[in-house]
């Protein structure tokens, strides 16, 4: 049997309401009940329509749909599942089709109700049948309405689990975050329901987007962080896959809070960053690394035996996208890092490189960021959270570079037109590797790159092919939670 969530999985009640079963009106008149069965999109359908809308799936992901219908008893009686539209560390999410879509209110459902809103199909199409006098006649039988069904691994804890309908839950009604319809459970089974957004995949936008489209990009996607940020959350997980954009409507939606945490909620400590620089400045004259190798020259190295403890902090995300203090296991960390992982993003578009950081690891994303921001500001980022950043690799130097020229460099032309400068001056803004300077999403909003924008845009002339080396879908086995074997040990 298909259980709702019960007070131990979510704690709160089944959003959609029950409704009698709608009316619908022919051109002259109504239609009675046995015409009305015939509009249904179930369980009778118009076979010639559905080869038209079927799409192409592989035999993988029939066998995988096929299981989760075999072990989530009832699921089919509620929704037909159609492709796979995305994988993921902790979960899958699938099309569907909501079959008991008229049986409920769906004010969710903001995007499929418009016909020419560029989302769906038509919300009704015309079926020719025979009526009782013999004469063909045209009733209107409703298209297909999907949604997006996300299978929650049993790897994931029931806490973590509990944790992400909740904060879905607190999120409802905010503008451009994905709202959560309801969700099931059969044993360790939790399958959330979430509205099904139509987007361009990200390797064609970063390809192909102009300055002025980045603008609606970024404004859409802010306005969700602010929401977010609003209710002190950290969506964690910031990055072009979780936030699904349509460039026709130019909105977009931000999903997927399986990462996602509120503000303070893993606090394990205050970190060095929160205090004033005098006392980081006297914590640092008083560290091992100052007394033992900078003031008597030693060489820079681990200690043979070292009796400090070792910090741990909340490092989850995606490879490439982590905030400098989050690789710096600062334990104060807040919705900051969600605007870090952002500028990435906007570093992406104006560089055209995805993805533009490739790091296998922590320490390798720590060298990156030196190879662009020099190991002057990065031993002082490091200092900010009592941590000691040291490298003797000769191609980084001390002072790194400037936006504009890396952004030069990156997209393969010799000037940036003045609307890329002034992305890039936003681009300054939040790529900030002091936290507390870098910006807020209320304040990217009030940039002049949204607020007085320069309309001095042209197409990119790079090379066609660019470091497009390594696919999402791959990026996302670095999306993981606290791990032990791949932490940073600084000196």
């Amino acid at each position: 049997m298909l259980h709702a969530p019960s007070s131990d999985i979510t704690g709160f009640q089944h959003p959609r309401a029950m409704l009698e079963p709608p009316k619908y009106s022919r051109e002259h008149g109504t239609v009675s009940d046995h015409d009305l069965q015939l509009q249904r999109p179930f369980p009778e359908r118009d076979q010639g329509d559905d080869r038209l809308e079927e799409e192409e799936v592989d035999e993988v992901v029939l066998e995988d749909m096929k299981k989760l219908e075999d072990t989530f008893p009832g699921i089919s009686d509620r929704f037909r599942l159609v492709n796979r539209i995305g994988e993921g560390t902790f979960s899958t999410v699938y099309k569907a089709e909501d079959l008991l879509y008229d049986q409920y209110r769906n004010d969710w459902d903001v995007l499929q109700g418009n016909s020419g809103d560029g989302w769906g199909n038509p919300l009704f199409k015309r079926r020719r049948v025979e009526g009782e006098n013999g004469n063909a006649m045209l009733i209107r039988r409703r298209k297909p309405r999907y949604v997006a069904l996300k299978k929650i691994y049993v790897t994931s804890s029931p806490l973590r689990i509990q944790n992400e309908l909740e904060l879905l839950h607190d999120l409802r009604g905010c503008r451009s975050v994905c709202p959560l319809i309801t969700a099931f459970r059969h044993h360790d089974q939790v399958v959330a329901v979430l509205p099904f957004f139509p987007h361009t995949d990200f390797r064609l936008q970063y390809r192909t987007f102009m300055v002025a489209d980045m603008r609606h990009y970024f404004r859409s996607l802010f306005t969700a962080l602010h929401s977010v940020h609003k209710h002190d959350i950290l969506h964690r997980d910031i990055k072009p896959t979780n936030f699904l954009y349509n460039p026709d409507l130019r909105e977009g939606v931000l999903v997927d809070f399986g990462l996602a945490e509120r503000e303070g909620s893993e606090y394990t400590g205050t970190c060095l960053c929160t205090s004033t620089s005098s006392m980081r400045r006297t914590r640092y004259t008083q560290s091992y690394h100052y007394i033992q190798c900078a003031s008597s020259g030693l060489a820079v190295g681990y200690p043979k035996s070292d009796s400090r403890p070792s910090r741990r902090a909340n490092r989850a995300g995606t490879r490439g996208f982590r905030a400098p203090e989050v690789l710096f296991k600062c334990t104060s960390q807040t919705t900051k890092i969600d605007m870090w992982s952002a500028g990435v993003i906007l570093l992406t578009l104006l560089g055209r490189r995805f993805p533009f950081f490739n790091s296998a690891d922590d320490v390798d994303a720590l060298i990156e960021m030196a190879s662009i921001f020099g190991t002057r500001r990065m031993k002082n980022a490091a200092a900010m959270h009592g941590q000691i950043f040291d490298t003797n690799i000769p191609t980084i130097g001390e002072k790194g570079y400037s936006w504009e020229k890396l952004v030069k460099w990156s997209s393969c032309v010799e000037e940036l037109t003045e609307s890329e400068k002034q992305a890039t001056r936003l681009l300054a803004g939040l790529m900030e590797l002091d936290p507390s300077k870098r910006l807020s999403a209320k304040e990217a909003m009030q940039h002049e790159f949204f607020t007085n924008p320069i309309d001095h845009d042209v197409e990119w002339g790079g090379p066609e092919d660019s470091a497009d080396s390594g696919r999402e879908d791959e990026r996302d086995k670095g999306r993981d939670e606290d791990d032990d074997d791949d932490e940073v040990d600084m000196v």
